[in-house]
């Protein structure tokens, strides 16, 4: 309320214009002389007082007929007022257009330079394609990709500035990711869950894994229960068989909490089977020993630890040798791994202590 009492002209009289009152005095003035000298050349008898009576009141005169007869100078200044607010008031109105013409025209173009790289990066046409033999395995349908770029932009641009930087650079993030697929091969640092989950509701054939110590606490948190959880859809949903082998790498890992996990797993129909690093025969020392998935026998999933057993790096393989190696390796850890049956007789074996193997 106090703004816009603020923003209307003041109708109180301002204060007395110093140069307009000078104006007035120095032509009454001239005026008081030219009637004091008429005074004295027409009537010399009248003697100086009342000549100078005479002056004085031709000037009175004259200040009050210009005061009477000069311009409203209050009502000037209101109008002079009014004139500015509406000036400042169409500036700020000017400055909003801009602005928003600014906002329009910066989503247009990210829209456009997102659908620009989706088509150079994705879907640009091939010349050579008919040239070239199809590529082996599934092809993948990106017909669609530049209607999701539209909808992301669409959808984020009524919103902040924030939010189509957002988008941005997930989309940039994403294409890479895909562009480096091309190579059958992928990266991305740190334990990627998504990848994860994405690729076990993908799947449809089958899904093999294997899972080493280091790992064990995982199925404590929250993303092993989105994970299993998907595992339990693919299963019932899809009829992907599921198998996933434990590798440990002493026989002091065999117990009670180990046994739980196997079994609640095996509630979710999810084949369990569990080996022994050091039981196990020579030749099958040799191999790898660290953690993957494999979905539908064409793509590995695959985490590197660091000395520390912390997991730096995730990877995505495509390429036929590499996966037809971890699905060789898998198998012959799977066929010299434990039923869940034969699990529980060890762990009652080595609570009673009539198992001997690796107990030093």
């Amino acid at each position: 309320m106090s703004t816009a009492q603020s923003s209307q002209p003041d109708d109180t009289p301002g204060p007395p214009d110093p140069a307009l009152w000078t104006r007035r005095l120095l032509v009454a003035l001239v005026l008081g002389l030219l009637a004091w000298g008429v005074a004295a050349l027409l009537s010399p008898e009248d003697g100086p007082l009342r000549q100078l009576g005479a002056a004085a009141l031709c000037a009175a005169a004259a200040m009050v007929l210009q005061h009477l007869l000069g311009p409203d100078r209050t009502a000037e200044e209101r109008a002079r007022r009014a004139e500015d607010l509406l000036a400042e008031t169409a500036a700020t109105v000017r400055d909003g257009l801009r602005r928003h013409d600014e906002l329009q025209n910066g989503l247009t173009r990210h829209t456009e330079d997102m659908r620009q790289l989706v088509e150079t990066r994705l879907v640009a046409p091939d010349r050579d394609a008919e040239l070239r033999p199809a590529p082996a395995g599934p092809r993948i349908d990106i017909d669609t990709a530049p209607d999701l770029v539209t909808g992301f932009a669409d959808a984020v641009a009524p919103g902040p500035p924030i939010l189509s930087a957002f988008v941005r650079l997930e989309m940039t993030r994403v294409i890479g990711y895909m562009t480096d697929l091309s190579t059958l091969s992928v990266e991305c640092p740190g334990e990627n869950h998504d990848w994860m989950l994405t690729l076990t509701r993908a799947a449809q054939e089958s899904i093999c894994a294997i899972s080493t110590s280091v790992d064990r606490e995982f199925w404590n948190s929250e993303p092993a229960s989105r994970y299993l959880h998907a595992q339990k859809e693919a299963i019932d949903e899809h009829g992907v068989p599921v198998k996933r082998l434990f590798l440990l790498e002493s026989a002091r890992e065999l117990g009670d909490r180990l046994l739980r996990l196997c079994e609640e797993q095996e509630v979710l129909h999810i084949e369990v089977r569990v080996a022994v690093l050091p039981e196990l025969p020579p030749h099958l020392l040799r191999g790898t020993t660290n953690d993957f998935i494999v979905y539908d026998e064409a793509v590995s999933y695959e985490i590197d630890q660091d000395l520390r057993d912390v997991n730096i790096r995730t990877r995505l393989i495509a390429r036929p040798d590499h996966v037809q190696d971890r699905m060789k390796r898998f198998r012959e850890l799977w066929e010299a791994g434990m039923s869940l049956r034969e699990l529980e007789v060890r762990v009652d074996d080595e609570e009673d202590g009539t198992w001997m193997v690796d107990r030093g």
